[in-house]
């Protein structure tokens, strides 16, 4: 396994990180558990997970994933050799049910949304505190276009990093990062922080494969020059470019199965001819479409550390091995030709 420094600290995090989006729902608690343990054993030492998982979202299984977490975290040593991440909520439609709906960036929203993933953690600090997306409106999650909203309410950036400051001052969180942000808010955060002398974040976490790469566009510059860490998210398109999905099939207990909601981001124009292209040309070198879509992910410069997700322990071991993976010149070529033909069909 590898090692990078994440942001402008000093934290030494795998270059995988295991997500828990399953956990609770599509993998049990001892299934979730046998997954952390063999995460363990391969050299992984960084784990996400956030307030609102599993997903799908609902009321009755909010935090579950924490909590599983938490219990595993009771059960074995070593707390201090584990890198862990989590996130609070943002405004909107997939948190209504949290804190009656109570969901913006402010002090006490944040306050009382840690206190909470600590409790069900059962620990003392959280390594990175994430902001699972942005307080104001913007065009992510699939979404093209920027649409102004006069209306709008939104805490300000400041205000946040006051509260986070405090947070981190307090001892509760190490250090803290953002989620699905823009480039103008990423950079908004590194200003407020230098004007106000508030700690900078340490990273951003982004979608980023093959079908979506949008993140080279402006971003990948930003982390690069201000030193953060991209951890890269849905490094397989939610399991697309494994193309277990093509020719409309929909295998039971897989992502896109439970989660309804998110075929729609994946199934743009040409996305389905884009994975069909990236897989004939993994299987014409005789490597797994999905183990080939996660070393193209891993190799690249401005990740960190990608971020994997499995609802068996098979998965998990087989997306583990990419870390011996090498993409001849030649593939990485064919990558580069699919992509200049179906650029960012699900961005």
């Amino acid at each position: 396994m590898q090692y990078r420094i994440l942001g402008n600290t000093d934290l030494q995090v795998s270059q995988i990180c295991l997500g828990s989006l399953t956990f609770g729902q599509q993998s049990s608690e001892l299934e979730s558990h046998e997954q952390l343990d063999y995460a363990v054993d391969a050299g992984i030492n960084f784990f996400d997970t956030a307030e609102l998982y599993p997903a799908p979202h609902k009321p009755e299984t909010y935090g579950e994933s924490e909590r599983i977490i938490g219990n595993w975290l009771a059960s074995r040593k070593g707390r201090d050799q584990k890198i862990l991440a989590t996130k609070v909520v943002g405004p909107g439609k997939p948190a209504t049910h949290i804190r009656n709906g109570q969901t913006h960036f402010t002090s006490k929203d944040i306050e009382e949304a840690l206190n909470g993933s600590l409790k069900r953690l059962k620990t003392d600090y959280i390594d990175l505190y994430q902001l699972h997306w942005p307080d104001r409106k913007t065009n992510g999650f699939g979404k093209l276009g920027f649409t102004y909203d006069l209306n709008e309410y939104a805490t300000p950036i400041k205000e946040t990093l006051e509260s986070l400051s405090s947070i981190q001052k307090s001892g509760k969180i190490r250090h803290f990062g953002i989620c699905n942000e823009t480039s103008w808010g990423t950079m908004e955060f590194l200003h407020q922080a230098d004007k106000a002398g508030f700690p900078r974040i340490a990273s951003i976490q982004n979608s980023y494969n093959l079908l979506d790469r949008t993140f080279e566009i402006g971003l990948s510059e930003i982390v690069y020059r201000e030193k953060i860490s991209l951890l890269a998210y849905s490094p397989l398109a939610f399991g697309v470019l494994s193309g277990k999905y093509l020719n409309g099939n929909k295998p039971s207990n897989s992502k896109l199965t439970f989660w309804e909601r998110q075929f729609s981001r994946y199934r743009k124009e040409n996305s389905e001819v884009a994975t069909e292209a990236y897989v004939n040309l993994a299987q014409s070198y005789q490597i797994g479409p999905a183990q080939m879509a996660l070393a193209f992910v891993g190799s690249r410069p401005f990740v960190t550390s990608m971020i994997i997700g499995a609802t068996t322990i098979g998965q998990l071991k087989e997306n583990i091995s990419t870390i011996n993976i090498t993409l001849p010149s030649e593939m990485k070529e064919g990558i580069e030709a699919i992509h200049r033909q179906f650029p960012n069909p699900c961005p």
